[in-house]
């Protein structure tokens, strides 16, 4: 691990030219290196998120984490009443998520750092998220945490308004590596079944691992479902993987 970064707020360009708020993190030192879009879960842009966006600049990457309810929330509110405000309205709408995740992507690129590699990573809805920026946007990698509704969609009254990605295997732009827990209930096991399905028949590249014993946000430190294990096991791939396809 690198020792010495740098987080900050920033503001980037993000969908239809609006300029939205994000956390940055990366390594002082100047190597090239590659850098990663941390798409925050459906509770928000929050510490937890904020985080993780440290720990890939602790681990080499330049990190960033697009704050994807700008729009629901003037500057400096709580993050929570953002949240809810777009849970209410379904979630973030697809194209103005990949709008956001395009500007941050661009931004990382324009870092005097940047190798020009950027990849994706989301956890819940931000797994889904990850999933559909590596069809509509330039990217080099993308990681699926437990990403629900990438098939299926989601039952009456659930907090988010989206449909199934996975009709659109054949689309896919990046590889792709996938975290599930085998209790997870969205998605279930047969929903990951289903998409590896797919990704095979259109010979796209991809990894799936899953883990016996966990449920849904199995990386969350701060939460009951919380699995040591599963989480350091699914850490060592997202390691491997973001080496390969992004350089350190």
């Amino acid at each position: 691990m690198i020792g010495d970064l740098r987080a900050e707020t920033v503001r980037i360009p993000g969908a239809s030219g609006d300029e939205i708020e994000a956390y940055l993190a990366q390594p002082l030192d100047s190597d090239p290196r590659g850098s990663v879009v941390v798409i925050h879960h459906m509770p928000g842009y929050d510490a937890p998120s904020k985080e993780i966006v440290r720990t890939f600049a602790a681990n080499g990457y330049a990190a960033i984490c697009p704050n994807l309810y700008s729009r629901e929330s003037a500057p400096g509110a709580d993050p929570d009443d953002a949240a809810a405000a777009a849970r209410a309205n379904g979630g973030v709408p697809d194209d103005r998520l990949v709008g956001d995740v395009a500007g941050a992507a661009a931004y990382l690129r324009g870092l005097p750092s940047s190798n020009g590699k950027v990849g994706t990573i989301g956890y819940c809805s931000g797994g889904r998220q990850s999933f559909l920026a590596a069809l509509e946007v330039d990217i080099d990698a993308a990681v699926d945490c437990y990403g629900a509704f990438v098939v299926g969609t989601p039952p009456d009254g659930f907090p988010l308004r989206v449909g199934p990605l996975v009709q659109r295997a054949s689309e896919l732009r990046a590889p792709v590596l996938g975290l599930f827990g085998n209790e997870d209930k969205y998605p279930t096991p047969e929903h990951v079944d289903e998409l590896e399905k797919a990704l095979t028949e259109a010979g796209k590249p991809f990894e799936f691992h899953r883990y016996d014993g966990a449920g849904h946000a199995f990386f969350a430190v701060d939460r009951p479902s919380y699995r040591p294990e599963a989480a350091v096991d699914g850490w060592k791939r997202i390691w491997t993987f973001f080496g390969t396809y992004l350089g350190a």
